[in-house]
């Protein structure tokens, strides 16, 4: 569902910018003379399929994609890595030319059984090198933008312009800027034991108590609003992880992925959840081998068993996990046996209905820019556009996006 789905149906995307759709704008067309192509579009997102969910999986840290997908065949990996590549005997071989990192048997194994798409080249033009200002970029979908909110909270306004509980879950310490969102609240927790609002034990009874207010205090009724769904986005947090019992083995780090698997398992009402590896985990300046490899079985396995898992409960068919990093390493090895903040780098999709294989031209190991990076050749909104109107259907990505980028032919 995508560009041809609003074509079929007579909407040009002309008609849906300038009807607001996907920007909040619903409840303001009614009067207006493009009503009917607010009607139509809203006809075409209530033909959207409600039962798929989308899961991002952030490896913080900026994941040395070179060393996860290795191109064993290519004389200049190792001609620049002469103490970190991976060994062409040690490489878990997809191909006649790509292999995967030892430790990700995980991937090796989503891969092929067809389920795991590999996207190579994914960046934007001028990149950054920090942590931070390109997380921002990947999160809001907008480099050099200064966008208020997340490209996936924009989704989420998209899909439901009238807001909803628990539409978003975020598993971490922090709300992620990916999930911020006009019109939604995402419910964001790290231990689903301990999800409640913190407090001495004597102010728990009165903190579970939310007044009720005149609706004639809009102000008041929000915040009330917002109380009322915190405490029962927590209740049902708590019983879904109370409930939540599998003999899938998630690995020594199942890092969050589980957590995720037992709200599905408990039919929360949750389109989108975002996660992530933690503390810039995948930040291998020095003496990378190691613990690249350990950090990459932790995703990988975890990963395996998410899919395993959403089988054994029967939402396989219903679910994807799109998984990137905020930037690649700089292709050289460095002299602390490590690599440095790079540019362009690998995504991952895997699900049970996604076309395995690679994606996105394969950037030159030997024309490099100036600071050694590969040149990206793929810009990373192209995949966040397929997962928009390829996996979720939603019309048109641009309205999400700010911008037109064309998605792959990635489900089947």
């Amino acid at each position: 569902m995508n560009r041809k789905f609003l074509q079929d149906r007579g909407i040009t995307r002309r008609e849906l910018l300038q009807a607001g759709v996907g920007a909040g704008a619903f409840a303001a067309l009614g009067g207006l003379p493009g009503a009917s192509v607010f009607n139509r579009a809203t006809d075409a997102l209530a033909a959207v399929d409600d039962k798929k969910i989308l899961v991002v999986f952030e490896l913080s840290g900026g994941n040395d994609g070179l060393n996860t997908v290795v191109p064993y065949a290519d004389d200049a990996y190792y001609n620049h890595r002469p103490t970190i590549a991976i060994p062409r005997d040690e490489v878990l071989e997809i191909d006649d030319h790509f292999g995967f990192n030892p430790g990700v048997r995980g991937f090796e194994r989503l891969y092929k059984d067809g389920n795991m798409a590999i996207v190579h080249g994914c960046g934007y033009e001028n990149p950054s090198f920090s942590h931070f200002t390109s997380m921002a970029y990947w999160h809001t979908a907008a480099p050099n933008s200064g966008e208020e909110y997340g490209w996936v909270g924009r989704l989420a306004d998209a899909i439901k312009p009238e807001g909803g509980s628990n539409y978003m879950v975020n598993i971490d310490a922090t709300q992620s800027l990916a999930v911020r969102s006009r019109n939604h609240v995402p419910v964001v927790f790290d231990d689903p034991n301990k999800f409640a609002r913190e407090g001495f034990f004597q102010q728990q009874e009165l903190f579970q108590h939310v007044a009720k207010a005149d609706d004639s205090n809009p102000s008041r009724r929000f915040l009330i609003d917002i109380a009322q769904g915190a405490l029962d986005a927590s209740a049902l947090v708590r019983e879904a992880w109370a409930n939540y019992n599998t003999p899938i083995d998630y690995g020594v780090a199942p890092v969050d992925m589980n957590k995720i698997a037992a709200l599905i398992a408990a039919d929360m009402p949750t389109r989108l959840y975002y996660t992530s590896f933690r503390n810039n985990a995948f930040d291998t300046h020095v003496h990378q081998g190691n613990l690249h490899q350990r950090l990459l079985t932790y995703a990988a396995d975890a990963a395996r068993a998410f899919i395993d898992d959403m089988e054994r409960i029967g939402r396989a068919d219903d679910v994807v996990v799109l998984m990137f990093s905020e930037f690649g390493r700089r292709v050289p090895e460095n002299t602390s046996l490590g690599t440095d903040h790079g540019a362009a780098n690998n995504m991952f999709v895997v699900g049970k209905n996604v076309k395995g294989g690679h994606y996105g031209e394969v950037p030159s190991l030997t024309e490099l820019d100036p600071g050694d990076n590969l040149h990206f050749t793929t810009d990373f909104r192209r995949v966040y556009a397929t997962m928009i109107e390829g996996w979720l259907g939603v019309p048109d990505a641009s309205t999400v996006l700010h911008g037109d980028f064309e998605p792959f032919d990635l489900f089947a």
